[in-house]
């Protein structure tokens, strides 16, 4: 009843529609097919289901016949678009989709920006009318978007941790380097982050020491120290971004990596590595030689 318009009237504990529009409205979603229930603006009794629900179905069924052996099939785009379909319900979600991608780059940006910035698309939040209830429905669909696409980013970070836990991370580099990029290739701003291991090189803690702007953040040694102390740790790893995208070494990274090296070496903590994330590659210090 409130979807279609209704008025709760409580004096007299009724629903109550003002206008034949809101009446017709409702006998659409009572006639509507089953899925359709929550968004009846977009099923009519003459036309059907508007033509984007169609696109919806084609588009999923594309999907669940591309899952056995290809589902990469689909452009960046169309899975885009096919997870906007829980989030935005009475709208075309394709330019929506492609927009998301041309402002953050790639499917990974996406997912990985801050809630808050999901807010430029124009197709998100500015709606083709002055309507108020058209108004709530655009800021409804922005917070439900930002919900699951930061949802879809953690699950996909935490799948990725799975396969480096209760497992000698250095026997398991390729697995640590792919979590690595989920966590911070496309991560909007730099941050510093340790992973501490035990005597055995299994992960205690993969822990955020610092964040900074798009090219630079802090690290103090002592805290460092401190911290793999509290967590008995006999190793770490160093890990930081580049959002430039350029994972090469500053002479500021060099010189930082070699001092906290040098405070570590007194408490018998051995720094294993340190790994420069960038988009698409990333450098081991250990492997340049670099400390």
């Amino acid at each position: 009843m409130k979807r279609a318009g209704g008025r709760w009237d409580a004096a007299g504990q009724r629903w109550v529609l003002s206008s034949a529009g809101q009446l017709a409205v409702l006998a659409a979603a009572l006639d509507a097919p089953p899925g359709l229930a929550e968004a009846p603006q977009a099923y009519t009794a003459q036309g059907g289901t508007k033509h984007y629900h169609g696109h919806r179905e084609r588009l999923r069924q594309r999907f669940l016949e591309a899952l056995p052996a290809a589902p990469e099939s689909l452009p960046d785009y169309e899975l885009l678009e096919l997870l906007l379909f829980f989030s935005v319900y009475r709208r075309d979600t394709k330019p929506a989709a492609k927009e998301l991608l041309s402002i953050f780059g790639s499917l990974g940006g996406v997912l990985a920006a801050e809630p808050a910035r999901y807010g430029e698309s124009a197709e998100l939040v500015r709606p083709h009318s002055t309507d108020e209830e058209r108004r709530a429905s655009y800021a409804q669909d922005l917070r439900f978007t930002q919900i699951l696409l930061k949802a879809i980013q953690e699950v996909a970070v935490r799948l990725a941790r799975e396969e480096i836990k209760e497992r000698p991370v250095i026997g398991s580099w390729s697995a640590l380097i792919d979590y690595l990029h989920t966590v911070l290739a496309h991560a909007p701003s730099e941050q510093f982050r340790i992973l501490f291991l035990d005597r055995k090189n299994i992960l205690i803690r993969d822990e955020v020491q610092s964040r900074g702007t798009v090219d630079h953040t802090p690290l103090y040694p002592r805290e460092v120290v401190k911290r793999a102390l509290e967590l008995s740790a006999s190793a770490i790893i160093m890990v930081h971004n580049h959002p430039s995208g350029d994972p090469t070494p500053s002479q500021a990274d060099i010189d930082m990596t070699r001092q906290v090296v040098q405070a570590l070496a007194p408490v018998n903590v051995t720094v294993h590595d340190h790994v420069v994330m960038g988009k698409n590659r990333h450098v081991s210090f250990r492997s340049q030689g670099l400390f």
